[in-house]
């Protein structure tokens, strides 16, 4: 049986433990929601040990193909984005998701905050993307408390908009960056929240780099999604973009056709003790730069991983 929306009937939840609990029971209840704190809530208390909950993403580039890659960048998972007949239709789309988001879809879900301030917010937020988190300058930004600004980030994060990716640090005898770094998660909405309508814009745009770093970490978190990640940042110097300590592996990301070797990487290597570090770049040419560090194109780096 498939129900759609069920957090908006919370009576149903005391039934289905009921049902699920029966002998040789040959029913099965998939839960269909909207990334709801109601949901979850409900979810937990009342099924608690009965259930498994999967979280569902747009396209992927596994899904897509390498051929798409680049559409699935400039327009992100959303289906009706990335399916849209020209940049222009799924430009449209975006920026009307992002108003109903605002305006219907967080009041729906229990959050009863001023769409106009987290929209504010959100667009504040993706002029910083991929860099750490400071609630105190975001919060002088928009003339509220800290903790509102936390608040606003934590409805974007439960709702899946954003990402908080935790740092690593380790005793390494230095001084290391103990806040998170926030990400937009989706592509397309990071674009859409800039202004940037076409490629074309987004190749001259000045954050190109920063969207090709979160639109690569959202397609390794589709291939790893329940393995701990880390970013790891020294204040004196040397910066990972994502650190997999199960793996003892880095991986670095660079939009540039060439990526070369550089200190930081030397560094970060031998703090973390790095059994292999790995350079993502948009290129499709894989090449070393010494015995423990390779550059590879983004296909070559999600098979390295699903492999490993």
């Amino acid at each position: 049986m498939v129900i759609d929306e069920a957090q908006r009937r919370p009576d149903l939840f005391p039934v289905l433990r009921v049902l699920v609990d029966r002998e040789e029971n040959p029913a099965r209840f998939l839960l269909l929601g909207s990334a709801s704190p109601d949901l979850s809530r409900q979810a937990a208390e009342s099924l608690a040990g009965r259930v498994e909950i999967l979280e569902m993403g747009g396209f992927s580039l596994r899904e897509l193909g390498e051929a798409n890659g680049r559409s699935l960048w400039m327009r992100g998972g959303f289906p009706r984005s990335f399916l849209a007949k020209t940049e222009a239709d799924s430009y449209v789309w975006r920026r009307q998701f992002i108003r109903s988001f605002l305006e219907r879809d967080l009041g729906q879900m229990g959050f009863g905050m001023s769409p106009a301030a987290i929209g504010r917010f959100w667009t504040m937020l993706a002029h910083v993307n991929g860099q750490i988190w400071n609630a105190s300058e975001l919060a002088g930004s928009m003339g509220c408390s800290g903790q509102t600004a936390r608040n606003y980030l934590d409805a974007l994060e439960q709702t899946y908009m954003v990402r908080r990716l935790q740092p690593w640090f380790a005793n390494l005898g230095k001084r290391v960056v103990k806040s998170p770094k926030v990400y937009i998660r989706d592509s397309g909405l990071f674009h859409a929240l800039l202004g940037v309508e076409t490629y074309a814009n987004l190749v001259a745009h000045p954050k190109l780099g920063v969207s090709w770093e979160g639109y690569v970490l959202e397609q390794i978190f589709r291939v790893l999604p329940d393995e701990d990640a880390y970013f790891h940042a020294v204040h004196s110097g040397g910066e990972l973009d994502l650190y997999l300590p199960h793996r003892d592996m880095g991986i670095e990301i660079k939009h540039n056709d060439a990526p070369s070797l550089t200190r930081s990487m030397n560094i970060v290597r031998k703090d973390l003790n790095l059994k292999k570090l790995f350079v993502v770049y948009p290129g499709t040419r894989p090449y070393s730069l010494s015995n423990d560090i390779q550059v590879l194109g983004l296909p070559e780096m999600l098979e390295q991983l699903r492999g490993g």
